[in-house]
């Protein structure tokens, strides 16, 4: 019985060694259909918009989506409705939805730091969308040539008005893109300072872009410069359309070359009905759908082709630069409505038939 028993616990060993074995190797293919299970996984980018309730933006979310999905990729979209703390909890929750790619339209480009950081600890690369993030370590930034965004501007109000009474309307401050379209107006207004022929008599910047921001602004300038102003460099139609408002209210809509950007089709349409005289048109399908091609390579791990780089305080951003276009009554057949940004009917809704150019 002694030795029966002896093989039959030997037997029993053995059994168990090979079963746990098998259980070993069962949880090596797991372990390995997991893997492959990953790379086989639908990829999901996270976009962090700044503020929807802004037409540009609400644009620029359905052509990234719409692309990104073209391209087999899930988007989690939210908005922060232009508030810092918001968007930093956001991005904190986006970054536990396991996403693959973050990317991020700021609020305030110097305030992203700590959600930057975790989502590099996390290996979870980072675009920054058309707004550079500064001071953080970011994989790609995409975005127009903001400083010749504001020469565009500046040069148009010149070549209007070569002479005169001009008012700066910055956007927000908390904006890097405001302070870069800020730097291309003044490399062409400020030699015209100093030569004499332009004086500034007034400067200041609209938090978040806001158009009632604006209209308290120009309301202020007006009064304190008695009505003498000849042109008002706005760095977007949001807080055009404000000092426009402001304008009219002194009957000088129409009479004060003002520029803008953005193509809002509230801009549009004060271009076509002659308040406003310019807008910079930043083509939103080319940054939008360059922008989910980006994030999806980013997402695979492929690396991104840039023509250059930026400086954002801690590194050399790889930056895909894309072209703006300059706007004015006579060209928005051939740009907005032409392209479909706008239609026909939209843009000169305001404008008598007998004063619309012809139909397409």
């Amino acid at each position: 019985m002694g030795i029966r028993k002896g093989l039959l616990s030997a037997l029993m060993v053995s059994v168990l060694v090979f079963i746990l074995a098998a259980c070993g190797q069962d949880t090596g293919k797991n372990v390995s259909g997991t893997k492959e299970e990953k790379k086989d996984k639908t990829i999901k980018i996270g976009l962090s918009v700044s503020d929807l309730s802004l037409e540009r933006w609400q644009h620029d979310r359905d052509l990234f989506v719409k692309k990104a999905e073209e391209l087999g990729a899930e988007v989690v979209v939210q908005s922060a409705d232009g508030d810092e703390a918001k968007q930093l909890s956001q991005i904190q929750n986006m970054l536990s939805q396991e996403i693959d790619a973050l990317v991020i339209i700021p609020i305030n480009s110097d305030s992203l730091t700590p959600v930057v950081d975790q989502a590099k600890a996390e290996d979870i690369p980072v675009l920054a969308y058309d707004r550079l993030i500064n001071n953080s370590e970011i994989d790609a930034y995409v975005s127009f040539d903001n400083i010749r965004v504001g020469e565009m501007q500046a040069e148009y109000l010149v070549k209007k008005m070569p002479k005169g009474k001009y008012f700066l309307m910055g956007g927000s401050p908390t904006d890097n893109n405001a302070k870069m379209f800020r730097e291309g107006q003044m490399n062409i207004i400020q030699p015209l300072v100093d030569k004499g022929d332009i004086e500034i008599v007034g400067d200041q910047w609209a938090k978040n872009w806001d158009a009632n921001e604006a209209l308290k602004i120009m309301e202020n300038a007006l009064t304190a410069n008695k009505n003498k102003i000849d042109a008002v460099v706005a760095s977007n139609d949001n807080t055009a359309g404000g000092a426009i408002q402001a304008l009219s209210g002194q009957n000088l809509d129409g009479k004060v070359v003002i520029s803008g950007q953005d193509a809002d089709i509230t801009g549009v349409q004060r271009i076509a009905e002659g308040t406003q005289s310019m807008t910079v048109y930043k083509p939103i399908k080319t940054i939008a759908t360059t922008s989910a091609e980006v994030a999806v390579k980013l997402a695979n791990g492929e690396k991104v082709k840039a023509e250059g780089s930026i400086n954002n305080g801690k590194m050399d951003v790889p930056f895909i630069k894309l072209d703006p276009i300059m706007v004015d009554q006579e060209n928005i057949m051939d740009t907005v409505v032409k392209d479909k940004f706008h239609s026909y009917e939209d843009v000169y809704k305001n404008v008598p038939e007998s004063e619309r150019p012809k139909k397409p």
